[in-house]
């Protein structure tokens, strides 16, 4: 096995969250939220250096929702449009309306490529260990890739805890800091990262980066700087570096990836990206 060149950095990869669960065009009226319009804004985040989508589907009304039919639509809209050259990762977030059976079942149901986990959400006490180290292994028997989203550094810890006790049946697991939270306002600082990282705390094979506000674009760069991958997108911020309001969800992207290149990155490939994820993770990640 040939040693990596310590001197060639890895490619970074641009994950796109476009619309959440949250936001509808009257926060954006270019926010997707139709199969067609996600499809649209698929094809545009990858021309712009996205590697991989970030999925909410909604109601007729414009809700959040967790709905297998209304996946496979979104999915299908996307391939149409970029085949295999994005990653497809669809949402489990519960939002306050579903509970974690539900969120589970969302996902047997859909067989997606990739989806996200929230661990306070999957694991809201220790009564759901069980059902939640089953659903783990259900994924890997099945290619799904997990995302585990962590909102506090107590909770990598708790990740790293249940690793360590075999309820994660993976030789590591991606996960995706998060640098705030989704309140009126919230704007992060490149600085809210730190403490993910501090001396002691545990360290993940692949690790992504989100952030709100103007700021997203500074700290999801510093996430790359500091080795880590990136996600942008409407679902947590509206607006360009200088403060600007960005035109469309592949303004965000391009704004990150040029900052990427200014400090001698470059963007990953979903095929690249899905690499990564087979070296970090085991060889799970194919068959989609």
């Amino acid at each position: 096995m040939t040693a990596p060149d310590l001197n060639v950095a890895a490619p970074v990869a641009i994950a796109v969250a476009p619309n959440g669960g949250r936001r509808t065009k009257a926060d954006h009226p270019a926010l997707p939220m139709t199969p067609a319009e996600l499809a649209a804004t698929a094809a545009a985040c990858l021309e712009a250096g996205a590697s991989m989508i970030h999925t909410h589907v909604r109601d007729r009304d414009g809700g959040h929702l967790l709905d297998a039919d209304a996946y496979r639509a979104v999915i299908a809209a996307i391939r149409a449009a970029v085949g295999d050259r994005l990653v497809i990762q669809i949402t489990s977030e519960a939002l306050g309306i579903y509970r974690p059976a539900e969120q589970m079942a969302v996902v047997r149901q859909v067989r997606p490529e990739a989806v996200s986990l929230a661990l306070r959400e999957l694991l809201p006490d220790d009564s759901h260990e069980a059902a939640f180290g089953e659903f783990l292994g259900w994924l890997r028997r099945e290619k799904i890739v997990p995302q585990i989203i962590l909102y506090t550094p107590e909770e990598a810890v708790k990740l790293a805890t249940l690793k360590e006790r075999g309820l994660i049946p993976f030789e590591d697991i991606l996960v995706l800091y998060v640098l705030g939270r989704y309140s009126v306002g919230q704007k992060s600082s490149p600085g809210d990262l730190l403490p993910f990282l501090a001396p002691g705390m545990p360290r993940f094979g692949h690790w992504s980066v989100c952030a709100f506000g103007a700021r997203e674009t500074a700290c999801v760069t510093a996430g790359a700087l500091l080795g880590g991958h990136i996600r942008v997108g409407f679902e947590n911020n509206l607006f360009l570096p200088d403060g600007s309001p960005a035109r469309d969800n592949a303004e965000l992207v391009a704004a990150a990836a040029t900052a990427v290149a200014a400090c001698g990155l470059r963007p990953a490939t979903a095929e690249e990206l899905r690499k990564d994820w087979q070296r970090t993770i085991c060889e799970i990640v194919g068959g989609h």
